[in-house]
């Protein structure tokens, strides 16, 4: 434990943006250089108004700044930079000329790239269609839409007119979409008429006459072909208009007037995973977002203008949002639509290569996929641009750590990365002045109060407990949408503990001021009333090569509870009681005997969300008999059937 695997050198240091940053405070704060990561770490929560007024002067806002801040003790009604003005597209259409803003990959290889000047002015086509429909300020536009570049510049369009926006990938079945859109109502809804995932073509067209039907206040629909392919048509409907993309990019494009909105007004409204209820709808606010997001980016993240910056993600994931903001940076994005892994193992990693990738985003689940492969991408790629490997969606176990540093690339910041959907951004990650400890995300985000309390609401180090942040800070949710008097709001995070976020993470605080977290709150088990994190078994199975994927679970057995782990074995590999105990004396060895599974049982496939997060809590509830709240959540829910009623489980 505690092993540095990579510290930046002082050169780097000097150069790097949380320097600059230092420097600016040095002028204007009174604030002493130090390139030590805690003392600025502390001053920000300290001087949280002078800390955010900061950032909006350092990152160079367009809008009108007040400088007004409110606190109370219910943290819902504190407000940042109170009475400023913005508007969120005038910021991510940061420049006007020749140079690449936006790159598309498909997963079959077909690429294509817009310039800036490009980006402005197929945005303005969009405004200009939204302002002859009469889509106006605060109206909902529903994007059920793939990972392309047509999806960026409608959300640009939509946050120029101060539309709110909302957005599913179209691997989100027809229920799935119909139970989110349907709560906010929208106006319009912009649609992808196919996607491809492994080569295999998805008509998503053939959903529209069920959407229609089931969401009455859709009056408008835009058709987007999937770039590189013929557009497909659909057939009328009564009392809604469908017009084409293509035909939209045939209007002459204006000047853009950015008109400035309050730092409160609303962005986008994002979906919790549903998958213990209906889908809450999470209203996000447009200075908020951007604050938030140019302090990740340019402070933790050191991303500079021209940089690339590369997030594997689909838009129904909040990464997509966070991808997207690199923009303001000045710098460029590049997407990816498809199967990560098609007909080439390292496709992204190739994708990285060859257009100069300085950060790569990806999933801890797929950086373990590429180990079990026992790929040596360092022996293939130079990576000569790339500074920053990001990491979220589930802790990055040790090995994982390792692994990169071994195979992908020596001299990288690795930066796991935890936050989520509820606040767009991040409460934990990395920077360029600590160094990369092993298994550890580095530190908390700048201004970002984070903690980690026990069962009665104390600050602990070394041990394991809940993830909370004690302050108020700009990028919390504006409101749940249809939610009276904030009661789903409050339920959610501040229920817990009085006046604190509760975040629902299962985390530990090390003396090294790096966290871990060992899974979701709801996911820990307790044989023997002894609370444990699913991750620390993860990490042990994570191991076995003959293993490809794990879930684990807590069963209610004779008034305890006893370990149930999940396995899918790898092809070619044998599943017997050798293995069994191999993986029992190797848990017992590496966490402790109260780890050990009562039970290990081979299934063909783990039960995930969309955005590809393994989901414990419904194979609990199918284990033990319970109805699954919200199935529609799940990107593959048919597989919950070999878990039900099995006879293993039964005694």
């Amino acid at each position: 434990m505690n092993k540095k695997l990579w510290e930046a050198s002082k050169t780097t240091k000097n150069k790097s943006n949380l320097f600059r940053y230092e420097t600016f405070l040095s002028r204007n704060y009174n604030y002493k250089v130090s390139q030590k990561y805690q003392k600025l770490l502390d001053w920000s929560i300290t001087n949280p108004s002078s800390f955010w007024s900061s950032v909006w002067d350092f990152t160079k806002i367009k809008g009108k700044k007040n400088y007004k801040f409110k606190y109370t003790k219910n943290l819902i009604n504190c407000k940042f930079l109170q009475g400023s003005k913005l508007n969120f597209a005038e910021n991510l259409l940061s420049k006007k000329n020749n140079t690449k803003a936006i790159t598309f990959i498909s997963e079959n290889g077909f690429r294509e790239t817009r310039t800036w000047t490009q980006l402005n002015n197929n945005t303005s086509k969009i405004i200009e269609f939204f302002k002859k429909e009469k889509i106006n300020k605060n109206d909902r536009i529903a994007a059920y839409l793939a990972n392309t570049i047509e999806t960026v510049e409608s959300f640009l369009a939509a946050a120029s007119i101060g539309a709110i926006w909302s957005s599913c990938s179209p691997d989100f079945g027809t229920n799935g979409v119909i139970e989110r859109f349907s709560q906010i109502k929208p106006k319009l809804l912009i649609i992808a008429d196919r996607y491809y995932y492994n080569g295999k073509e998805i008509n998503v067209l053939k959903r529209l006459p069920d959407i229609l039907n089931k969401i009455k206040s859709i009056k408008k629909v835009v058709i987007v072909n999937y770039p590189g392919k013929p557009q497909i048509k659909t057939k009328t409907f009564k009392k809604v208009k469908i017009f084409y993309l293509k035909d939209i990019k045939k209007i002459k494009p204006k000047k853009i007037v950015f008109k400035k909105f309050d730092f409160d007004h609303e962005l986008v409204i994002l979906y919790s995973s549903g998958t213990t209820g209906k889908p809450k709808c999470i209203c996000h606010r447009s200075g908020g977002v951007l604050l938030q997001h140019l302090k990740e980016h340019q402070l933790h993240c050191e991303i500079n203008p021209n940089d690339n910056i590369f997030y594997f993600t689909t838009c129904g994931w909040m990464m997509w949002n966070w991808l997207v903001s690199s923009l303001s940076s000045k710098a460029s994005i590049v997407l990816f639509d498809g199967f990560p892994m098609y007909k080439k193992n390292d496709l992204l990693l190739k994708i990285a290569e060859k257009e100069n990738i300085t950060l790569f985003g990806v999933s801890a689940k797929y950086i373990d996929s590429l180990r079990k492969l026992n790929l040596s991408p360092k022996s293939k790629y130079k990576f000569e641009k790339l500074k920053t490997i990001c990491s979220t969606g589930s802790p990055l176990s040790e090995d994982n750590f390792t692994y990169i540093y071994k195979k992908i690339k020596k001299n990288v910041h690795l930066a796991s990365i935890s936050g989520g959907t509820d606040i767009v951004s991040c409460f934990v990650l990395g920077n360029i002045y600590s160094p990369v400890i092993s298994g550890q995300i580095q530190n908390n985000g700048l201004g970002m109060n984070a903690d980690v309390f026990n069962e009665r609401g104390k600050s602990i180090i070394n041990k394991k407990g809940e993830l909370v942040c004690k302050s108020a800070f700009p990028s919390m949710p504006k409101k749940f949408w249809n939610d009276k008097n904030n009661f789903k709001y409050r339920k959610a995070y501040f229920s817990r503990f009085k006046g604190i976020w509760h975040h629902g993470d299962y985390a530990e605080r090390k003396n090294s001021n790096g966290y871990i977290i060992h899974g979701r709150s709801d996911a820990t088990l307790n044989p023997g009333g002894v609370r444990l994190g699913t991750s620390e078994i993860y990490s042990v199975v994570e191991k076995f090569k003959e293993i490809k994927e794990s879930i684990v679970v807590g069963q209610s057995w004779n008034d305890d509870i006893r370990i149930v782990l999940f396995v899918v074995i790898n092809k070619k590999c044998k599943f017997d009681e050798n293995l069994i105990n191999k993986i029992k004396k190797k848990i017992r060895l590496e966490a402790s005997p109260r780890h050990i599974p009562s039970k290990i049982i081979k299934v063909s496939d783990i039960p995930r969300t969309k955005n590809g997060k393994i989901v414990e809590l419904a194979v609990k509830n199918i284990i033990e008999g319970n109805k699954i709240k919200n199935i529609q959540a799940l990107a593959n829910p048919e597989v919950l059937r070999e878990y039900k009623n099995l006879e293993e489980l039964k005694i």
